[in-house]
């Protein structure tokens, strides 16, 4: 177990991600989506479109028609016991890792820092999702990635990725609040933003 304040990391790794969703319908919905918005970017398509750079879950999901809306409201809300924070670096915040490569939570806030400051994140938020900057050759997207499993220095990676080079002037966190999140709800709802295996990618060095 290690504790580090984030101020700016850069780890150059690769993940694979696998989609798994609860049902066949989901599964062909969302791939239909995918297909019809350009979700994920793949081939010469990677880093164009609507959704190349997230900034926050209102503006990604505008996009979508009231059809979506009607028949996926839970996608349009963050769950219950969810935040999303966008905070300025350094963040402020001393993570450590739940187990080797299995997420990391909030440890503490350092004392005047932006976390504190914003007055959002708590001790024992667990992070489980994170803005990331993606490279593929030239181009290049901004992506909320699921981080529930990240080891810690893939997740200070990715945090760190979010530099002003790439037009960032934050980095966005999502932490489950535990005591009031569901766990697998957050899970099924994390599952649409998981990138197909064949996206190209990987963190800027």
């Amino acid at each position: 177990m290690r504790l580090i304040t984030l101020l700016s990391l850069y780890v150059s790794q690769a993940v694979a991600f696998s989609t798994i969703y609860t049902s066949t319908q989901h599964a062909e919905r969302a791939a239909a989506l995918q297909a019809v918005n350009g979700i994920w970017n793949t081939g010469n398509d990677f880093g164009k479109g609507k959704f190349r750079f997230y900034e926050g879950l209102n503006k990604y999901m505008v996009p979508f028609p009231d059809e979506d809306r009607e028949l996926y409201p839970e996608m349009f809300k963050l769950p219950k016991g969810v935040y999303e924070v966008p905070l300025a670096k350094p963040c402020g915040i001393v993570f450590e890792e739940i187990e080797p490569n299995k997420g990391v939570y909030v440890a503490d806030l350092v004392e005047g820092g932006n976390a504190e400051r914003q007055g959002v994140l708590q001790k024992g938020d667990v992070l489980v999702g994170v803005t990331a900057i993606r490279v593929a050759g030239a181009k290049w997207e901004r992506r909320l990635l699921p981080c529930r499993y990240f080891g810690f220095d893939m997740a200070v990676g990715a945090i760190g990725s979010n530099d002003v080079k790439w037009g960032c002037n934050n980095v966005i966190l999502m932490v489950e609040r535990p005591g009031e999140a569901e766990s697998e709800e957050v899970d099924k709802f994390l599952e649409f933003f998981e990138p197909p295996a064949d996206t190209p990618w990987k963190l800027p060095v």
